[in-house]
């Protein structure tokens, strides 16, 4: 079955790329897609209800299992999205017939490549894992090859590749404190076997390891300061691109640096590692709020959003206890979803007023009103406004925080919270508000594109109002694996 979920995404992908016909290339990325998400709900399932598969180099457990599944459901979302959008973008000229079958094929390379990152049991192949994925989506970052795509790609690389690099040194240290007890083989990089002799690890390797990891797979969290490339890559590459890095790439190298998080909580208790997360977390809320307050371009606002959740998802697990890790979890989950709403009601957007920049768009009520209700949701929904899920997330962490008596650090998270949930709802309002600029008819996005949103933002508000006993129990199931999280 493990096999099975690499095996979709990488078919689909050399399928997209030997058909020529648009209509044949889009229907197979599509059913691609439905694929991986069957095959994912399936091995999910059978992970929650008969316990962790270990097949070797691939495996899967609870978080596994719930990074797996937000990859497949933002990638069908995606790429359902991507037909419209994209073929619009073909008809407009923005690049050539024959790229349509090019653009298809790396998307499901990427897929494949975050699908690799959650089922990695050894550390040095989650490392090429998540490299992988800067490789595929670097290309993608650079579709329509103009000067600021490339620039954005190349800055992309440049600094992700850095970063990288400094998780590779951590991930041959935490080897180094390895060896002595499991050899020089394999197992020495195989997370389930460093969990279970976490305690005999050398802590003074441990901890050096833990930092270089932090900042190295931080780089590609964005968490601040290492998140300058965020802004660009999200804001240069095609709409349904930006939701897939949003969504889930952002998730896919925090799950990296929570597995190596709950090796050094082991070892070394959760005060060291979660005391990082937290700084970060706090740091990268802040850094966001800054610039959510200068941002000019609709895009470049909703990548600081993202690194904002980041850091908030950061904060979540530094706290730590079973509210902070199941708060973090739901954060993952609830931004996902509405991040990739917003970046197709993004899409939209600038479809109909060919413009990113936020001052320049006015009375998107009066223009699109269908879709334009649906993205200013999208934006109560990010900022965290009841009765959506975000909300719910962000006062589980709130609590957790008070719980674990973090005063400080949960003032803190309250008044950057506050900050950036007036500045967004500002520019938001200024946009869908008020009188466009010129007189404009009415004229709605695709249909296919406000159904995906619908469906989004529905799967959003439920998670603010109920949670299904199913979640909730894979959700506990996790808690459970980090120490403190019983």
């Amino acid at each position: 079955m493990l096999e099975l979920l690499l095996l979709i995404p990488v078919l689909t992908a050399l399928v997209c790329l030997l058909l020529r016909d648009r209509r044949k290339v889009e229907w197979a990325s599509s059913l691609g897609s439905v694929a991986l998400l069957a095959a994912s709900l399936l091995a999910s399932y059978d992970v929650v209800t008969n316990g962790a598969k270990d097949e070797g180099t691939l495996y899967m457990d609870g978080l596994s299992a719930f990074m797996l599944m937000l990859v497949a459901i933002v990638s069908l979302a995606t790429s359902l999205y991507s037909v419209g959008y994209m073929g619009r973008e073909l008809q407009e000229g923005r690049f050539g017939a024959k790229r349509i079958s090019y653009y298809y094929a790396l998307l499901h390379a990427f897929v494949m490549t975050m699908v690799l990152v959650c089922l990695s049991d050894n550390l040095g192949v989650m490392w090429i894992a998540i490299e992988a994925t800067t490789l595929a989506s670097a290309f993608l970052v650079s579709f329509y090859n103009s000067e600021s795509s490339l620039e954005a790609a190349w800055k992309y690389v440049i600094i992700c590749s850095v970063g990288i690099t400094l998780a590779l040194l951590g991930t041959i240290l935490l080897y180094a404190s390895s060896i002595q007890q499991l050899g020089e083989g394999g197992g020495s990089l195989e997370w389930s076997s460093l969990l279970a002799m976490a305690g005999q690890l050398d802590p003074t390797l441990l901890r050096i390891s833990f930092i270089l990891v932090l900042v190295g797979y931080g780089t590609k969290v964005g968490l601040a300061p290492m998140h300058t490339w965020l802004p660009d890559a999200h804001s240069q590459a095609p709409t349904p691109i930006s939701a897939l890095l949003s969504g889930v790439l952002l998730n896919c190298a925090m799950y990296a640096i929570l597995r190596y998080h709950m090796i050094s909580s082991t070892s070394l208790g959760p005060g060291f590692s979660g005391g990082l997360l937290v700084l970060f977390g706090v740091l990268s809320m802040a850094i966001a709020a800054a610039f959510i307050i200068l941002a000019k371009d609709f895009k470049r606002l909703l990548a600081y959003s993202s690194i904002e959740h980041m850091g908030v998802i950061a904060l979540g697990f530094g706290i730590g206890g079973p509210l902070g890790i199941i708060g973090g979890l739901l954060q993952m989950l609830n931004h996902a979803l509405t991040k990739s709403a917003l970046f197709f009601g993004a899409g939209q957007v600038y479809a109909r007023t060919k413009t990113r920049t936020i001052e320049e768009i006015r009375g998107l009520s009066k223009t699109m009103p269908i879709t334009s209700t649906l993205w200013f949701a999208g934006f109560l929904a990010i900022v965290g406004c009841p009765p959506f899920g975000i909300f719910v997330s962000e006062l589980v962490i709130l609590m957790a925080g008070l719980q674990a008596g973090e005063l400080l650090v949960i003032s803190l998270y309250l008044v950057l919270l506050a900050i950036i949930f007036a500045v967004v709802l500002l520019r938001a309002s200024r946009m869908v508000f008020g009188h466009p600029p010129k007189e404009q008819g009415r004229r709605e996005g695709d249909l296919s594109a406000i159904l995906l949103i619908v469906a989004l933002l529905a799967g959003v508000l439920v998670l603010g109002l109920y949670l299904p006993q199913g979640l909730n129990d894979m959700l506990e199931g996790i808690a459970r694996l980090f120490p403190g999280g019983g």
